[in-house]
């Protein structure tokens, strides 16, 4: 089994009091709400249990008492969104506590829903007859009508959503009225701000291109890939402008005015113990969006120093574009059976649009596999020079890059070790990746599918090109490239495997707030033998908690072998793995 720790130091305010202006907090007690949930309550009142990860303090619902003169307001607010305009509260103070008494009385319920359109918005009006009327939902149909429209091409719409209220008899008619209008298109794109980077460089990453269908998931990309060329304080994307039914795109960019980054730190695991890393980016090196970056990573089990340049948009012509990029550096890494040490250097040319990525290169490694003390028997030590053109195809149509919901994504990669001589390698390997995605209310159901397998045409492919499993990505009853080839259901070798399979499934579901738990389970294929998939398989499930950040889930997972529940393992990821 494997331990991965993460040690962090939360630090928690609570309330801040001096001599003059006192805060003051008292216990809160609601009660007669039947149909409204109390959380929902006390969150619109804005009631405190305390951090939920502060589990040693007390979790007593408190209210700061500047808020004790607003509760009638703010609770009719609340209950009128919520569709019970007729509440009434009573509220009781003492020195230390509140209580509050809620009659909800009746609802306004939907009574009829009046739909005249000439486009489809039926799934879109959340409302339902007979249902409670509530106002954010009537709201909210809208907004994802309008987005729909938007997103399918028509910005010269005409909508008109009413909602009509009878307080006395308790009914609420609600009226849509919609016509599309024409198709929208993209206009000229006009860029201002980028000093000393060629247009075509900015150009190369919209994706919102003249006389293309308007859609504004065009627009929200094109934001994205230009704030990933790292080479601007500010990027704005605006999509205000409309001459009939033309949309002109205008980009407002602010250069950068410190283009370096330094980032490090000192971290802890227990497979690799004390480990130390650093990275310096120089953005916009040499100018026009070039960057070049390089990392230096140090621990007992690897060892590693990376050089990396990348320049956009080194070909361009009436659209189409390719980016340069290479890649250099040394690294020593220890396996479960063996380490690793290599000499490397790739480039590579690549074109993204839309959802589509194709990247193609050439690499060289010179690789050293040496014995770390026992010598085993099922591993071929030596030292590789590795000659290899390599191809990646990726399509991603996930809604999210950073934590999706929906959508679908599939990878495949190419590589081909060329015999350059008799004593070379001659070798093939694929890898092919699918995920889905699929979230209804709230919760999130994702799998992801990976096969993979290297046939070696003469020579032995190094030990550390091969397949291994375990990790946040792989197997998670294990540590991060622990499998070998899998000789049982309990059982494995330390070297590595021709042929790799392993499908993973999770179900995310919302605990509270920002907070999601997690079920899931991996199964991990790793055979000796080309293109056999066939093999025994190791199968694990497990839990998780997933706290959402902005950049990305936080992710602790604790993961057993079924067939062998002492075997297991904690990992520890930030980020999304679907």
């Amino acid at each position: 089994m494997r331990y991965i720790f993460l040690i962090g130091i939360v630090i928690l305010t609570s309330c801040v009091a001096d001599e003059k202006n006192e805060i003051v907090f008292k216990s809160v007690e609601i009660i007669g709400n039947k149909n409204i949930e109390l959380e929902a309550v006390e969150d619109a009142i804005d009631v405190s249990r305390g951090n939920i990860f502060a589990f040693w303090k007390d979790k007593t619902p408190r209210i700061n008492s500047r808020l004790i003169k607003t509760l009638p307001e703010t609770l009719k607010s609340f209950y009128d969104s919520e569709g019970y305009y007729d509440a009434n509260f009573m509220i009781g103070e003492n020195n230390n506590s509140i209580r509050i008494l809620i009659d909800e009385k009746e609802p306004i319920k939907v009574a009829s829903i009046g739909l005249t359109s000439d486009f489809d918005i039926s799934n879109f009006i959340l409302n339902k007859e007979n249902s409670v009327f509530r106002s954010k939902e009537f709201i909210e149909s809208k907004k994802q009508i309008i987005d729909k429209l938007l997103n399918d091409g028509y910005c010269s719409y005409d909508l008109d959503a009413k909602a009509y209220i009878d307080l006395e008899k308790h009914r609420a008619d609600l009226v849509y009225s919609l016509k599309k209008g024409d198709i929208c298109t993209f206009g000229e794109t006009v860029i201002k701000g980028a000093d000393g980077i060629d247009n075509n460089v900015i150009l190369s990453r919209v994706e919102a291109l003249n006389g293309k269908r308007f859609n504004t998931q065009r627009v929200k990309d094109t934001y994205q890939r230009i704030e990933d060329l790292e080479a601007f304080d500010t990027v704005l994307v605006n999509a205000d402008r409309k001459i009939y039914n033309v949309v002109p795109i205008d980009i407002t960019l602010k250069m950068l005015e410190n283009p370096y980054y330094f980032s490090g730190g000192i971290g802890y695991d227990s497979f690799a113990g004390a480990r130390v890393q650093a990275q310096l980016v120089k953005r916009n090196f040499f100018s026009n969006a070039q960057r070049l970056t390089l990392t230096g990573k140090y621990s007992m089990k690897d060892k590693v120093l990376d050089f990396d340049f990348f320049k956009p948009a080194i070909l361009y012509y009436d659209g189409y574009y390719l980016d340069f990029g290479l890649n250099a550096g040394y690294s020593d890494v220890e396996y479960e059976g063996f380490g690793e040490e290599k000499e490397y250097i790739k480039g590579f040319m690549a074109y993204q649009f839309d959802r589509l990525l194709l990247k193609g290169g050439i690499g060289l490694e010179n690789v050293n596999i040496y014995d770390l003390g026992t010598i085993d028997p099922d591993i071929t030590y030596g030292t590789y020079v590795l000659n290899y053109p390599f191809l990646q195809v990726i399509y991603d149509a996930r809604d999210d890059r950073l934590n999706p919901k929906n959508g679908y994504y599939f990878s495949g990669y190419l590589e081909y070790g060329m015999p350059y001589n008799t004593d070379s390698n001659d070798y093939t390997k694929f890898e092919f990746e699918a995920r889905g995605i699929y979230t209804y209310k709230d919760i999130t159901f994702s799998t992801v599918g990976k096969i993979g397998t290297i046939e070696e045409i003469s020579g032995d492919v190094p030990e550390s090109k091969l397949f291994f499993g375990g990790g946040m990505f792989g197997n998670r009853a294990y540590g991060y490239n622990e499998l070998g080839t899998i000789t049982s259901p309990t059982e494995f070798l330390k070297s590595g495997a021709l042929s790799m399979a392993n499908l993973s499934c999770e179900v995310n579901f919302p605990i509270k707030n920002d907070i999601y738990g997690a079920i899931f389970t991996d199964n991990t294929m790793l055979g000796n033998t080309s293109y056999d998939f066939n093999g025994e398989i190791i199968s694990s499930a497990g839990f998780g908690i997933r706290y959402i950040t902005p950049v990305g889930p936080l992710k602790i997972d604790i993961g057993s072998n079924i067939n062998d529940v002492s075997q297991f393992s904690i990992q520890f990821q930030l980020g999304q793995s679907f």
